[in-house]
This record gives structure tokens, C-alpha cells and sequence, in this order.
């Protein structure tokens, strides 16, 4: 990848605010950060900067930088840290691109006023496409990231060579009668959340410890506490008040995320249109209702309308590639033996 378009390698440890609150002094990190940092160096990670309008998609190169990777998103309020522990166990001679989409990690925040919605990431892959020059793209996605890409490749059937979701399929399962209702609690929450975000006050502070009580607690336990750090490294900042205190800095609005309202109906069209090999890994232990509802009649038609689809059943809960991250890898590897071919990437070298 050149210095410059498309896109801009960056420190590979820190963001350059930490950056500069570190040449201050003002910056204490806390052991496991500083550990997870050195896991990025010991497996030859990059950071990447691609340019957006509203200002950046930051991710994790993994693997050799000379070939198209595989374009990996994660969950909702997650960031590319959710791939740290599986990407490392797969074949080395194969890419892998994580990023952070947009107000999560330390990718740049829609413009105030704005909502997120899942359907916008659509033309945010064509973008990223586009700013590499890859006519193709492999994609790797965790839960909402699955969705996003299953319905990427069912719009653009003809651009996405290869496709795994992980436990998730496709768009959560609307029923006509309650979207009005759900849609309009929705856009209430957003503007109170966008008005806080405006008033640039710091979020409460908490220690490491007590962050990682949040974030385990808020998955329902589906992030093990000892595999939290992964997802808070690109999640939180140091608070400017209180020493030795973090606070959550995504984006308020991220939590009044706008799924994609359509019934069943739709997803059966959207499933029937992908064509590329595609795999779903299933975790047996999974809380996520929207992994469930429609997802056997999804399958059944996937399975008819695709020679190429398969759904593999592992053992462990919603987040199992970042827990368990062995009962993953068998099943994608062996996908990947049989789907995965090297396609030099001569635009983007790092």
C-alpha cells in the first residue's frame, strides 16, 4: 500500500490521540493493552487508514500485503479486535483485512445529525473496493458484519467471490404489524443520544477492571472476561479527568443502530440471488434471537439455490471465533483449502 491513496498505513500500536497524549506523559496504559499491543506486532499487523468523506475506516492488516485480502466486519458495537484470536490461527499465506466500521473502533463518526443504518456499509464496501482497485472481494463477517454481507452479496452477486458468516445469516426477522412501533422508539433514542454526543462532555470514567465487568456483562457472557481486552483495545480511551480510568468511546448513536426492516419475504429473495461459495458457522450455544428466527428456512432455501452454501454447527456461544476461537478454525480452513485462491493485489502494498 502506498503512503497515500488508498489508504495510509498508521502507527500500528496506538491512535494519534493516545499518541500525543503519550508525549505528555499523560498517558498510563494498563498491562494488558500494552500486551495486546505486542500480540499485533508479534503477528506483523498493520494498521490502515482508508479515506471516507466524513474522514477515515481504520482496520488491521493481517498476513502478506501483496495479495486481495479478505475483507472481515465485526458485530454490532464490536470493532476488527473481535478477529485478534482467529485470524492469527489461519493459513499464513492468506490476507485478511479487519476494519472498524464507521463510529465503532477508531474509524470516524457520521456527522452529527445523521443515523447509522446497516444498508449504509453496503456502499461503504464498494468504496473500499474502489480505493484498492479490486474488482472482486472476499468477505468474512462476525454477526452484524454477517449480515451486512449477506445482503452485499445478494445485491452484487457478481463482485463477492467467497462469503462466511458467523453466527448470523441475514437481517433479523421483521414482522409488518411491529416495525412502525420499534422504528419510531428507535428514532427517539437516536436523537437523544446524538444530543448527547454533542455536548462533548467525557463519558463516565471506570477503571480496566471495571470496564471489563461492562463489556462481559453487557454481551450476557457471550465475550468471556479473559478475552475482553480484545475488544476494548480499539473501544476506549484514557480518561483527561481521573488517572488510571477509561471511558467508552464509540459513538452514542451506534446503540440505536437501524436494522434493516423487512420480513422474512425479502431475505428468501436476497438469499436466492447469492451465488459465491458461501459457509455460515453456527455457534450451538448462541443467545442471539436474531441468529434463530427464519434461520432454518434461510438455510433450506441457501442450500437449494446454492450448490456452493453450507452451514457448519460449533460448539460454544455467540462470540465462540474470539472465545473459543479452535472450534472456528477447522471449519473455516477447510473452506478456505477449497475456495480460496491468491489474487495479487498490486494497487494496495504496504
Amino acid at each position: 500500500m502506498s503512503p497515500t491513496k488508498p489508504g495510509v498505513e498508521s502507527n500500528p500500536t496506538a491512535s494519534q490521540d493516545e499518541e500525543s497524549q503519550r508525549a505528555m506523559g499523560n498517558v498510563d496504559h494498563h498491562p494488558l493493552i500494552r500486551f495486546i499491543e505486542l500480540q499485533d506486532k508479534q503477528n506483523n499487523v498493520t494498521e490502515i487508514e482508508i479515506p471516507v468523506p466524513y474522514g477515515k475506516i481504520a482496520g488491521k492488516w493481517f498476513g502478506p500485503k501483496n495479495i486481495r485480502p479478505i475483507l472481515c466486519l465485526h458485530g454490532w458495537l464490536d470493532n476488527s479486535g473481535t478477529f485478534d484470536r482467529l485470524i492469527p490461527l489461519l493459513p499464513e499465506d492468506v490476507s485478511f483485512l479487519a476494519i472498524d466500521l464507521p463510529g465503532h473502533g477508531y474509524s470516524s463518526r457520521i456527522p452529527d445529525g445523521m443515523g447509522y443504518y446497516q444498508i449504509d456499509c453496503i456502499p461503504l464496501i464498494l468504496l473500499i473496493m474502489r480505493e484498492y482497485g479490486w474488482t472482486k472481494v472476499s468477505l468474512m463477517g462476525h454477526s452484524m458484519g454477517a449480515i451486512i454481507c449477506f445482503i452485499f452479496a445478494a445485491l452484487f452477486p457478481d463482485k463477492v467471490d467467497m462469503l462466511v458468516g458467523l453466527d448470523a445469516l441475514k437481517p433479523l426477522s421483521f414482522h409488518p404489524d411491529r416495525f412502525p412501533q420499534r422504528m419510531a422508539k428507535q428514532v427517539q433514542k437516536f436523537v437523544q443520544a446524538d444530543i448527547r454526543n454533542q455536548e462533548k462532555s467525557e463519558p463516565p470514567s471506570y477503571t480496566y477492571e471495571e470496564m471489563i465487568d461492562r463489556l462481559y456483562e453487557g454481551t450476557a457472557a457471550s465475550v468471556s472476561r479473559e478475552t475482553c481486552p480484545y475488544l476494548l483495545q480499539r473501544n476506549i480511551k484514557p480518561s483527561r479527568k481521573f488517572p488510571g480510568k477509561y471511558f467508552f468511546d464509540r459513538d452514542n448513536r451506534m446503540k440505536y443502530n437501524v436494522i434493516p426492516g423487512w420480513a422474512d419475504s425479502v431475505n428468501v429473495e436476497l438469499a436466492k440471488r447469492i451465488t459465491a461459495p458461501f459457509l455460515t458457522v453456527k455457534a450451538m450455544d448462541s443467545p442471539y434471537p436474531g441468529s434463530k428466527e427464519g434461520f432454518e428456512k434461510t438455510v433450506a432455501v441457501l442450500k437449494e439455490a446454492n450448490p456452493k452454501y453450507e452451514v457448519v454447527h460449533v460448539q460454544g456461544s455467540h462470540h465462540v471465533h474470539l472465545t473459543e476461537p479452535e472450534n472456528v478454525v477447522p471449519v473455516v480452513v477447510e473452506f478456505l483449502r477449497r475456495y480460496w485462491r491468491k489474487q495479487p493485489d498490486v494497487v494496495s502494498k504496504l
